[in-house]
């Protein structure tokens, strides 16, 4: 619904009301099953950051969703590919519906839905959490990006890991919404490469935090929250160099530790460290699986901007099926060739006590 304009705010065109999380919530209804399934899958991801299990996080998908039947296609791949791995990695879908602009451009499924700039908010919140639901019943968990404070009262039960962009890191707003989150949560270093305002972030959202924002049936409201002790450190390299390789990730060990946070590293194949070239993701994640298997332990786990096709394409006309609207990811093929390949490393490894099988 559309509501009248005051006339002091001269630089607003319209104001849309839009459904209530609640009203969302209940037109897409989390059923019990799934609700256990994604407690699971988030107890699960907590054992991986406190060194309770062995395995290695896969956060594994598009650099952002364009198209749902295709996203489901991906899901359904991903989840017998999954099922293969599993014993070495714990895969999560990433399901990214925001993106962070450096200018200008498309803003993600959420916002825009319909990709030509009507930006149908209300449409893209539903979008968004009937993909989710349906990609958590296929039996795969799901990671999303945060940027808008308020979207995660829209989905914030579906997912069951999180992460805070190079470009948000820094704010206050971003760090407090981490606080109050009920699942692990990554923050990515600077884009300069810089770690230390992720290193802060964590700290920050590790401590009660008082805010303000909305409830489930959309009324104002101050959020007081607990801390959240499961946010970790994301490496996505920087505008200048990769930050992926061994010296940098004992810099980055030693630094968490100088500041009593968790011991916990999560290497970006993409952005900095790539280069953002993706046929270099799998260089990252050879130097990541040579790095766990020479015994370290910071290394809990790993990000890849996959798809069912190999690179990108712009909007405009008719889009290509599978293909990348934003960054160009590694295509299907790859996708399954690197994950096998890397669990074989570490089975082996495993199995010969962490000895030399490179």
């Amino acid at each position: 619904m559309r509501q009248a304009v005051p006339s002091y705010d001269t630089r607003i065109a319209a104001i849309d009301t839009l459904p209530s999380p609640g009203e969302v919530a209940r037109e897409f209804p989390l059923d019990d099953e799934t609700m256990s399934r994604i407690l699971s899958w988030r107890h699960a991801v907590e054992d991986i950051l406190t060194h309770r299990d062995d395995r290695l996080l896969a956060i594994v998908g598009p650099c952002s969703i364009h198209d749902c039947e295709a996203a489901l296609d991906y899901a359904r791949r991903l989840k017998a590919l999954s099922d293969e791995v599993g014993d070495q990695f714990l895969i999560i879908m990433r399901t990214y519906f925001e993106k962070p602009r450096t200018s200008v451009g498309w803003k993600g499924l959420i916002l825009d839905p319909d990709l030509d700039g009507t930006y149908d908010i209300a449409k893209g919140l539903r979008t968004a959490r009937r993909l989710l639901l349906e990609i958590s019943r296929t039996g795969l968990p799901v990671g999303c990006e945060l940027l808008d404070p308020i979207v995660p009262q829209y989905i914030d039960e579906l997912i069951t890991w999180a992460s805070i962009g190079a470009r948000t890191t820094e704010s206050q707003t971003h760090r407090n919404l981490a606080s109050g989150m009920c699942v692990p949560l990554g923050f990515k270093n600077s884009t300069s490469g810089e770690l230390g305002a992720a290193v802060n972030a964590i700290k920050s959202a590790a401590s009660p935090a008082s805010f303000i924002g909305i409830n489930k049936e959309g009324q104002s409201v101050v959020l007081r929250t607990t801390g959240n002790s499961m946010c970790h450190l994301i490496m996505r390299g920087g505008e200048r160099s990769p930050n992926y390789y061994e010296d940098e990730v004992e810099a980055a060990r030693g630094l968490l530790a100088a500041n009593g946070l968790l011991d916990a590293i999560v290497i970006d194949c993409s952005h900095g460290n790539s280069r953002k070239d993706p046929k270099r993701q799998k260089r990252v994640l050879r130097s990541v699986i040579d790095q766990v298997v020479w015994g370290d332990e910071s290394i809990r786990g790993f990000m890849l901007e996959s798809n069912i096709k190999e690179g990108s394409q712009k909007i405009g006309g008719q889009l290509e099926y599978g293909l990348s609207i934003t960054d160009a990811c590694i295509g299907w093929e790859e996708t399954e060739r690197i994950l096998r390949h890397g669990a074989e490393i570490l089975r082996e490894a495993k199995t010969k006590g962490h000895q030399e099988v490179l």
